[in-house]
């Protein structure tokens, strides 16, 4: 029952911190300026060219003008390739998209006459998952598809349950690229303070819920 009230108070904690954001209008007063508040991604094919696919990636290769050529849906293996008509098994894993484009550009150029125009679209991102543990609703991996927040990981596992330090007062993300540890306190989030703690998660975080 406590899990319950904790994964519903999180919920209207969600709601309430979108609608601090904005504060109504008074009559005489010219209204302020909207705060900004940081959107999701609209799709995930809209990666940025620096981005480096990685295993369990899911992939589009659209040849132009060349249905045959091109493969709508491929997962990078294992071994960091996929399977493309034609030129068969082609290094991804490592690669930006980019890079990728141009390596089945040149491998296809010797089936075709003319060079052909390859696009590379990252339909769903696999490779890149963030990790929650502890006192939680449901701990493990979660895909990092679309910019995360602290907050936003801890809903998606459905809350902290009863067991947790405080209610969530010390929380730890260990950040996997420099080792360092970030505190995070629930309980100031969810009240609307402090709220510069609620960063964004990146590729390798665990969040760990004492």
């Amino acid at each position: 029952m406590k899990k319950i009230l904790l994964s519903i108070s999180l919920f209207l904690a969600l709601t309430g911190l979108a609608v601090a954001q904005q504060k109504p209008q008074v009559k005489g007063n010219p209204a302020k300026p909207p705060v900004a508040v940081p959107q999701q991604k609209e799709s995930t094919s809209k990666i940025v060219e620096d981005f480096v696919i990685g295993v369990e990636d899911v992939l589009a290769i659209d040849v132009w003008k060349d249905k045959d050529s091109s493969a709508p849906q491929v997962v990078v293996r294992p071994d960091g390739k996929i399977t493309v008509p034609l030129i068969k098994d082609v290094q991804a894993a490592g690669l930006t998209t980019k890079q990728l484009e141009e390596s089945i550009t040149q491998k296809l150029l010797k089936f075709m006459q003319e060079p052909p125009t390859v696009t590379v679209i990252v339909l769903k991102i696999e490779s890149q998952k963030v990790s929650i543990v502890g006192a939680i609703g449901k701990s493990g991996a979660y895909p990092l598809g679309a910019p995360m927040t602290v907050l936003e990981l801890i809903a998606r596992a459905g809350g902290v349950t009863e067991f947790a330090k405080g209610g969530g007062k010390s929380i730890k993300i260990l950040r996997k690229k420099d080792g360092r540890t970030i505190d995070f306190n629930l309980k100031e989030v969810m009240a609307g303070t402090n709220l510069k703690q609620n960063i964004f998660l990146e590729n390798g975080d665990i969040v760990m819920v004492r």
